[in-house]
């Protein structure tokens, strides 16, 4: 069997403060909207019965995975929630970066748990797919939550609040700067401007973002509208990724930011004509790719 596992962006991603108690005690809230895009990773698993073994074979961008990985992961928490010892190879090809904010290692995760209940003839249940992602990746959530795999929604709590809306079509350029941000290193630095008291303002309030989701793209970066909480606080230690945004707004983006918690960025434009060409000019500088 084969199966795609689609990059995401977060269009807007406001992030508070690390909780200290109830529900999500030791994380951070988020409040966002998530889109899959056409930039795929492709899994591909052969299976065995009996055995309860895994073996991956990893080419692409990327020619080998840590030992403990999202697929692992998947792997184990699916045996133990099933009761089912499958053995399995897979071959995957990875398309998308690591370190980018965009989300293939939790796709990869939700497409082989997805594939794996395929195989096995198990319908997951909303209830029963979130704890698996529970034990996998907090974006694991929003790709499991998706009917077909593939869409845009409302994500908020610890990403475990997923409400699927409508898709847009739109027109996207992803640029990867070359500099590497972990996701441990971005909320470090995130929350020490938390400790300074430092925040910033001007986000669109939670309950409009769908409305502003569905306006006019040239409205999303004003006053009220969508912005990163880690924008800031990484491009101050990578400038890089403050030129790749300034550098797609000069092609004609009418929407240009930093997805996740970084360091890829993307721009939106009004249509494919638009992209294409921002794509001609902006290759020459920067490895970015059409979505």
């Amino acid at each position: 069997m084969k199966i795609l596992a689609p990059a995401k962006v977060n269009i807007g991603l406001r992030v508070y403060g690390r909780e200290n108690s109830g529900k999500y005690a030791g994380f951070h809230r988020i409040e966002s909207v998530f889109q899959t895009v056409s930039l795929f990773d492709e899994i591909e698993a052969e299976f065995s019965s009996g055995g309860g073994k895994i073996e991956i074979e990893c080419r692409g961008i990327v020619e080998e995975l840590p030992e403990e990985n999202t697929l692992t992961k998947a792997f184990g928490a699916f045996r133990e929630l099933t009761g089912l010892s499958p053995s399995v190879r897979v071959r995957l090809l990875k398309r998308i970066p690591a370190g980018g904010g965009l989300g293939g290692g939790s796709s990869d995760g939700a497409a082989f748990i997805r594939l794996l209940s395929g195989m096995c003839g198990i319908r997951l249940e909303r209830k029963t797919a979130f704890s698996l992602a529970e034990r996998i990746g907090s974006d694991v959530f929003f790709f499991l939550a998706l009917e077909s795999g593939f869409g845009a929604a409302l994500v908020s709590g610890r990403g475990d609040v997923v409400r699927e809306i409508g898709m847009r079509e739109l027109h996207f350029v992803l640029i990867f700067p070359d500099v590497f941000s972990s996701t441990k290193e971005a909320y470090s630095l995130l929350d020490d401007c938390f400790e300074r008291g430092e925040s910033e303002s001007g986000f669109v309030e939670f309950s409009g973002c769908e409305a502003l989701y569905r306006g006019e793209v040239s409205a999303w970066g004003g006053d009220g509208g969508f912005r990163n909480s880690f924008t800031p606080v990484l491009c101050a230690k990578f400038p890089e990724i403050a030129l790749a945004i300034g550098d797609l707004r000069a092609a004609g983006a009418e929407f240009a930011d930093m997805t996740g918690s970084g360091a890829a960025v993307f721009g939106v434009f009004g249509d494919g004509d638009s992209a294409r060409a921002a794509f001609s000019v902006l290759r020459s500088r920067w490895h970015c790719v059409l979505a």
